[in-house]
């Protein structure tokens, strides 16, 4: 090997084993000093560095032996500084992983399971921006909360979005890319933008479609009205409009249906 390969493998090396040391050292863990701002933060939890955008951990829980990866971003609330009142907001169970570059945005309740797993890139919110006012821009109107919960033992594929309002049973699977808003039961697989459930587990006759005697596909449906063609309530009674409009933040699924702001403190 000549002298330049000797120099850059050993250059390479260095860089290799500083990058490590810096990894190890920005981790973020019980024993760190990043990991006492938490409201809880486990025994054997950590948040893998580089972290992502972290604030308002007073309102955050994370279980035991749960990993965070590179980048991931955890809020509670609208910026940091903010009293959020006496409970938590963000609860990650223990024994789960969520996958690099996800987003976990609370504020007022996201319950996630122990032993839930996700790729990379899930984005999970309890808020989303509403448009009452056609006239006031849709960023400068109050937005609306709605809990979210994922069950224990459920996995969320890569880039999966859950949605305000969203309940996810047991040992569910989201597939990656899915839009997911609405109650979905345990043992189901969801997918789809808006998501619904495409199999769901029958004890004794294994994971099964609806139309072989799966669950029901559940979520938000469109109202009958026999006043329209074919039943169906279209928005203003114009026909050919869908009756799930779409959210600024939202993406196609479209925002929770219209209730009374929830104003935070």
């Amino acid at each position: 090997m000549s002298l330049r390969g000797v120099v850059r493998r050993a250059v390479g090396s260095l860089i290799h084993r500083l990058w490590a040391a810096i990894r190890a050292a920005g981790t973020v863990s019980p024993a760190s000093p990043a990991g006492y701002r938490f409201r809880r933060l486990g025994e054997g939890a950590c948040l893998s560095f580089p972290v992502g955008a972290i604030f308002g951990e007073a309102w955050i829980e994370i279980g035991d032996h749960t990993l965070i990866g590179e980048r991931v971003s955890i809020s509670a609330g609208m910026g940091p500084g903010v009293d959020l009142g006496p409970n938590s907001i963000v609860r990650i169970g223990g024994s789960c992983s969520i996958g690099r570059g996800s987003h976990i945005v609370g504020h007022q309740s996201i319950d996630i399971g122990d032993h839930v797993f996700t790729g990379p890139y899930v984005y999970i919110t309890d808020q989303n921006h509403v448009y009452d006012d056609p006239e006031m821009p849709i960023g400068r109107q109050w937005p609306r909360n709605n809990p979210v919960s994922i069950g224990s033992g459920s996995w969320l594929g890569t880039g999966a979005i859950i949605l305000p309002g969203t309940r996810i049973g047991r040992q569910c699977v989201v597939a990656g890319g899915a839009v997911v808003r609405g109650e979905f039961p345990d043992h189901s697989v969801i997918a789809g933008i808006p998501a619904k459930v495409v199999r769901h587990y029958v004890p004794g006759e294994g994971w099964l479609p609806p139309h072989l005697g799966g669950a029901e596909t559940p979520g938000p449906e469109t109202p009958r009205d026999p006043k329209t063609p074919g039943g169906l309530e279209t928005p203003g009674g114009l026909e050919g409009e869908t009756a799930e409009p779409t959210g600024a933040l939202a993406g196609p699924a479209g925002p929770p249906p219209p209730a009374d702001p929830v104003h935070t403190a």
